[in-house]
């Protein structure tokens, strides 16, 4: 793989599609043109004191148009994703990517598919969901409340079924609740979301014999596999380190479920 430089992406658009959660679409062919679903950008601000760039996972790619698409979530006044919240169209803004390792498209073929996401990593499935040439897609999207961002793009794209903490929409509880709940089978499951979403979903994959990929959400630094910030335990030696971690960045964000320990 080639040596990422930083990119200068220009905003096409930005609008506020949920509490605290950011729709944008950057301009930016060369990132565009080689991400693949589950990869990521990291994002730089103009602010000097924050030198670390911010991780955003990839939602939609446009290969044609040379854009990607970032849905995100402010995580406070003064953060980086504040910063990035105020862009308007024509800004722009420092980038690097695509990095890390997406998911396994190929695998699914001829299957019958779970694409699971909970929260803020509910966006990186819907490219996912637009890629995947499967036997079944069964969408499994999890939100806090009636604020379902994306809803309709992932109507277009499978079978969704939605879960809310609040039971405002759909299934009351998350993603394993729904599945419960309408008696869903599937071979094989792709998920993005928080730790306990994946911990419960490696669980019942390993407790049914089924394929799983994870991908993980972790703070990140350098983003690009050097500082050994964001690791995870995995089963096997990591070559760069020689112990038992995976560096999120750098060999995922996603795994196979049963390489790591969560």
């Amino acid at each position: 793989m080639s040596e990422k430089k930083k990119e200068i992406c220009t905003v096409v658009s930005q609008e506020s599609i949920g509490t605290d959660i950011y729709s944008m679409w950057l301009q930016t062919e060369k990132i565009a043109a080689e991400a693949k679903p589950g990869q990521f950008v990291s994002l730089y601000t103009n602010d000097p004191s924050k030198l670390l760039p911010r991780p955003i996972s990839l939602c939609e790619i446009d290969k044609e148009k040379g854009r990607i698409h970032l849905v995100y979530r402010v995580t406070g006044a003064g953060t980086g994703t504040a910063e990035f919240s105020r862009l308007k169209a024509g800004d722009t803004v420092s980038a690097i990517g695509p990095l890390g390792n997406g998911f396994p498209l190929e695998k699914a073929e001829g299957k019958s598919v779970f694409l699971m996401g909970g929260g803020i990593g509910v966006p990186p499935i819907l490219e996912l969901a637009k890629a995947m040439k499967c036997e079944k897609k069964q969408i499994l999207a999890g939100y806090r409340d009636c604020h379902t961002f994306l809803k309709e793009e992932f109507e277009a794209a499978g079978t969704l079924y939605i879960s809310t903490e609040d039971g405002s929409v759909g299934t009351k509880g998350n993603v394993m609740d729904a599945i419960r709940e309408n008696d869903l089978k599937a071979d094989m499951i792709f998920a993005c979301g928080p730790t306990p979403m994946l911990r419960a979903i490696k669980n019942y994959a390993e407790a049914n014999g089924i394929e799983c990929y994870i991908s993980l959400e972790e703070r990140m630094a350098c983003g690009i596999g050097a500082c050994l910030a964001c690791v995870c335990k995995s089963r096997e030696k990591d070559a760069h380190s020689n112990v038992n971690n995976k560096r999120i960045c750098k060999d995922g964000p996603v795994f196979l479920s049963t390489e790591v320990e969560i």
